[in-house]
């Protein structure tokens, strides 16, 4: 049975690179004092403040019980402060607290730094930047499923 051998799965790949990017992460997350999902979270309100919940999990590609425990420890963390619209108290909207939006000049740092480590790779940037696309039209193909 030749679709059962790992090496012919092709998501394993994928899964694989995941977890060793978010590996290579870790050292300089670890130095902000954040894990690479909250750190994602992060990437979001920097690009676009007050969002909410349900925004920041599509962006994410996660389910809300997913991401609202990581806002709560967030919230905890003082990087971010959720409250309930206005117009809908059903939502509920996170904003950057000062010390969120402070990390974000260290966090500005962290894509140059793995890419410094990933010098000793045959891989360059255009290369990378390529596949980046790539992978994302895959998520835009997979996510209208």
């Amino acid at each position: 049975m030749e679709q059962l051998k790992l090496e012919n799965q092709i998501c394993f790949p994928f899964y694989a690179i995941s977890r060793l990017i978010t590996r290579a992460y870790q050292p300089y997350l670890e130095k902000l004092g954040i894990t690479y999902p909250q750190y994602l979270v992060l990437l979001v309100l920097w690009e676009k403040d007050g969002l909410a919940v349900q925004d920041i999990s599509e962006k994410l590609i996660l389910n809300t019980n997913t991401v609202t425990p990581l806002l709560k420890r967030m919230e905890t963390m003082d990087l971010i402060k959720r409250e309930k619209a206005k117009e809908d108290e059903r939502k509920v909207m996170i904003h950057l607290t000062r010390e969120g939006k402070a990390l974000q000049a260290a966090g500005a740092s962290v894509p140059l730094k793995l890419l410094e480590n990933m010098g000793d790779m045959a891989v360059d940037l255009d290369e990378l930047l390529g596949m980046r696309d790539k992978i994302q039209e895959w998520i835009g193909c997979m996510g209208n499923k």
